[in-house]
């Protein structure tokens, strides 16, 4: 197990190197320091004194792959490239170039991002596996027919679609809860409740399709029709034997979520005005940070793998 360990740890460190290279070299096609520069200074305070300063403080000011003045290790060591990487390797993430210490921000803005994401997984899980041992215990039948008509249609949606009609439907036509915002806290929970229910039904279409093929294959087996045969009856089949059986794959391809989890959702946090880790990533980009940038997309390569 050990060396499977190993080896899988050695094996990451050139997709994240890889991974830092790409996220550099997209960043750097788009923005250039000095535009990075005037965007946090603002209008009034745009000189090219001003600019050389800002640059200079953040370590800018240096070439960006290679260093073809300097001798030696130089020639890679002093450039933005590497002053800004290696330091992700151990988790030490700098400053924005605001000036915040990115690691107390994570810190702080993960738990945001868990109160929205994990209710979400937990529930939606719960809720698409329920649905889906449902159809399957009428398949073959007009509700199936119904069900997955209703499913294709929910995943052929946008996102977008259901957190705006959430909005205005809980928020400003009956009042119910807030539409955005965030409390610490017990208060939290008013602000939650929408984002959480928006988040579940999003998963719905796509969800009770994916669980429903899966436990289909399982009511073909050999064992379940023994169990048939022998008179047990269809919902002790469908829950001594079908869903233990098909969870096996479920828990399998649900891994893939664990980032998500951690670093929280762009669209539902900024739309909800969530204080999480997806937000956070959202404002990076808007400000083009280039500190924020990176380390976010470091931290979901890293829990991807």
């Amino acid at each position: 197990m050990w060396t499977y360990i190993a080896r899988r740890i050695i094996y990451s460190i050139p997709i994240l190197i890889g991974v830092n290279i790409i996220t550099f070299a997209l960043f750097f096609l788009i923005n250039s320091p000095d535009q990075m520069a005037q965007a946090q200074l603002g209008i009034k305070h745009i000189t090219p004194e001003a600019v050389e300063e800002w640059k200079e403080q953040r370590g800018y000011n240096l070439p960006l792959f290679l260093n073809r003045q300097a001798s030696g290790h130089g020639f890679l060591s002093e450039t933005v490239f590497f002053q800004k990487s290696v330091k992700l390797f151990s988790f030490d993430f700098g400053k924005s170039d605001e000036g915040r210490l990115i690691g107390e921000e994570i810190k702080q803005r993960m738990w945001p991002s868990l109160a929205v994401a994990l209710p979400v997984f937990l529930v939606g899980l719960g809720v698409n596996i329920s649905l889906a041992l449902i159809v399957v215990m009428f398949r073959a039948s007009l509700f199936e027919l119904l069900a997955m008509t209703t499913c294709v249609a929910m995943f052929s949606i946008s996102s977008m679609f259901y957190i705006i009609g959430g909005q205005f439907l809980a928020g400003k036509l009956w009042h119910l809860v807030p539409v955005s915002g965030y409390l610490a806290g017990i208060s939290a929970i008013k602000f939650l409740i929408l984002p959480i229910a928006i988040g579940v039904i999003t998963g719905i279409g796509g969800g009770v399709r994916i669980y429903r093929i899966i436990f289909l294959e399982e009511a073909n087996r050999d064992y379940v029709r023994t169990a048939r045969a022998k008179g047990v009856s269809e919902f002790s089949i469908l829950f001594k034997h079908l869903l233990p059986n098909g969870l096996i794959p479920i828990l399998t391809g649900i891994v893939v979520v664990i980032p998500v989890l951690f670093l929280g959702s762009l669209v539902t946090e900024s739309f909800f005005g969530i204080p999480g880790l997806g937000s956070f990533t959202i404002d990076g980009i808007r400000a083009q940070d280039f500190s924020i940038v990176r380390t976010m997309v470091f931290l979901s390569s890293v829990l991807y793998i």
